[in-house]
């Protein structure tokens, strides 16, 4: 038996450190290879990290909440410990992996691919409804908060869950059971005792108890398997509030007690948030901006959508996808705001590939998810693209990968009700368009008064990549599209 001590990795693009937000493991847990042993946040992105070794773990080497540096060690394991999941089934020649689990099984699982979305961890993509190898359940470690869940999953679709470590259908880590323990209505109190697993699969539901404060271990499930679903949790919300007005009604306070304004909050600048704030800053104070717009009448625009719509359905064309394509074909006859600034040399570097970025709301704020490559893409590829980032925006699934190298920023505030704005361009980048709401308005046509769909579309770039000409040029082609969308065939 050897203690093999896990340093933090890379995380990707360079990152020096991250924050510990669970442990999903405790001390003298069993692990198996690429288990998901806690979950961290980066500056870029919060994800599960797997862990390469088989085995017991001997320490956790810090805390939940604390910031780790990488390359520090993040979690010591004792392989060949008697007892480790992998024990008892070597090959012929009794060759080991070097995490102690043999090695045809070791090779099994790394052809099958476990599904872990990490840089530089996990395998391929096919697999990723694989059933996991059963393992010992794990349980929070000491002084953490609840444990992070895998993707997100529907309530309303909670897979049956038959074994301990299973993997659902879609690659959603289901936590195991304690052996011998039986799911249903005890539960909330079995799992309140040391070792046991809380069985929770959507984050969602993680993130509802968090923001009402509920303890999960107290929670009853009520789905099968004693997976613990919203209504579990909102019930247990409702009983403690009933507890509450009871008690409230007891005292009975004297209104004029209370107090006349709420205290101030302090909200932590940490991981996204941290790093949005830095690069606006950086933004601010290292691009001198400017900002041209222009009214455009989009009325055939959003008719073209429609016809598209009703000719291929499946394909789910929708205003945003038709707006990334007009970028595309913008920035190929404007390359020069494709471009990033390279400010120790001196030099404009115009970017060969168009990696669009876009603005996406998720529950951690605003982030900006990137389409590699959209340049060489058709209208069908681009909206399958966004379409996919935004539900991983959306469910916290984002890899610093799809939010970094972006060249060009499309944002499409008008689903806000918003005409117009200035924003602050995305650092690195040279340029963002913005594209306002699309209403009935009074516009002229061919010399009479009509009603028409029109918006306002604004351009903030980088004066230094290039003058006034260049970006009203390319507003100008992109309202030009948007008036008149065949001319989109010219440029095919």
């Amino acid at each position: 038996m050897s203690d093999k001590v896990f340093l933090l990795p890379d995380l990707g693009e360079g990152l020096t450190e991250a924050e510990v937000v669970s442990w999903l493991v405790g001390v003298g847990d069993q692990v198996t290879v690429d288990q998901p042993i806690a979950t961290v946040e980066t500056a870029k992105a919060q994800v599960e990290l797997p862990c390469p070794y088989a085995g017991t773990v001997v320490t956790l080497h810090g805390d939940a909440g604390q910031v780790m540096d990488v390359g520090k060690p993040f979690i010591t394991v004792a392989v060949g410990a008697p007892g480790d999941a992998t024990t008892g089934s070597g090959t012929a020649d009794g060759a080991t992996a070097p995490s102690g689990q043999p090695v045809e099984d070791y090779r099994e699982e790394e052809r099958a691919g476990s599904g872990n979305v990490l840089i530089g961890y996990g395998t391929s993509e096919g697999s990723r409804t694989r059933r996991r190898r059963a393992g010992v359940p794990t349980r929070a470690a000491a002084g953490s908060s609840l444990p992070s869940s895998g993707p997100a999953v529907p309530d309303a679709d909670l897979p049956t869950v038959d074994a301990p470590g299973e993997v659902a259908a879609g690659g959603a880590r289901v936590v195991g059971q304690q052996p011998g323990v039986s799911a249903g209505a005890g539960d909330a109190e079995v799992s309140s005792r040391p070792g046991s697993a809380i069985r929770v699969i959507s984050p969602l539901v993680r993130t509802l108890a968090a923001e009402h404060g509920v303890d999960l271990r107290t929670v009853t499930p009520t789905a099968p398997g004693g997976v613990i679903r919203r209504v579990d949790v909102m019930a247990a919300v409702e009983r403690r509030a009933q507890g509450g007005q009871e008690a409230r009604a007891q005292a009975a306070p004297d209104p004029a007690a209370r107090p006349t304004s709420g205290q101030d909050r302090r909200i932590p600048l940490t991981g996204i948030r941290g790093t949005i704030a830095a690069r606006l800053a950086t933004s601010r104070r290292e691009i001198p901006d400017a900002t041209t717009w222009v009214d455009v009448d989009a009325t055939e625009f959003l008719a073209v959508r429609k016809q598209l719509a009703e000719a291929r359905p499946e394909a789910r064309i929708g205003v945003l996808a038709l707006l990334a394509r007009v970028m595309v074909a913008g920035l190929r006859t404007f390359p020069e705001l494709n471009s990033t600034m390279d400010t120790a040399a001196g030099e404009v570097v115009v970017r060969g590939d168009i990696n669009l970025s876009f603005a996406a709301q998720s529950p951690r704020g605003l982030v900006v998810p990137v389409v590699h490559g959209a340049g060489g893409m058709s209208l069908e590829q681009l909206s399958l693209a966004l379409r996919d980032l935004t539900d991983k925006a959306m469910a916290g699934t984002l890899s610093p990968a799809e939010m970094t190298g972006g060249t060009f920023t499309l944002n499409n505030y008008g689903g806000y009700g918003v005409d117009g704005s200035t924003p602050i361009i995305n650092h690195p980048e040279a340029a963002m368009i913005g594209v306002g709401r699309m209403i009935d308005k009074p516009w002229v046509v061919d010399g009479q008064l009509a009603v028409r769909k029109v918006g306002t579309i604004g351009l903030t770039f980088d004066h230094r990549v290039c003058d006034g000409g260049t970006a009203g040029g390319f507003i100008r082609y992109v309202a030009d599209c948007l008036e008149r969308p065949a001319t989109l065939l010219l440029d095919l």
